[in-house]
């Protein structure tokens, strides 16, 4: 059988995919840079919107502050675009957020493959050259 979605999950789902095509068409901020939103979290009142985003190729601390500025001061322009796009009765209001997580991910990476380098060249570890992928 199928798994059920609730409504929150579905709206979340949709505000995702339309947001992250209005803000590559619509929005002409040179600020914003390549923006890919990675999750929404609705609330169950359908109130509010959490929209979690990244910035491609940016890893400044002050470059996505200044991305949430501004995505947020443009948050009524796409809540508007999406009402108008949408059978919704009601939109939830916007509110943008970086997220980290996808940099902490890279850290992650980045430290574990220095670590199992530092493990093969001290003797530690087997080579897997060998092994398949």
């Amino acid at each position: 059988m199928a798994k059920e979605y609730s409504r929150t999950q579905r709206v979340a789902d949709y505000l995702q995919r339309e947001l992250a095509q209005l803000i590559q068409r619509e929005l002409r901020d040179p600020r914003i840079g390549m923006v890919s939103i990675t999750s929404v979290d609705v609330s169950r009142d359908m109130g509010y919107a959490k929209v979690y985003f990244t910035r491609l190729g940016s890893d400044s601390a002050e470059e996505a502050k200044e991305t949430a500025e501004v995505l947020n001061k443009a948050a009524g322009f796409l809540r508007s675009q999406v009402s108008r796009d949408s059978s919704m009765r009601s939109v939830p209001q916007l509110r943008f957020y970086f997220d980290a997580s996808v940099d902490r991910g890279r850290e992650l990476e980045d430290l574990i493959r220095r670590a199992a380098d530092s493990d093969r060249d001290l003797g530690l570890r087997e080579d897997d050259a060998g092994e398949e992928k």
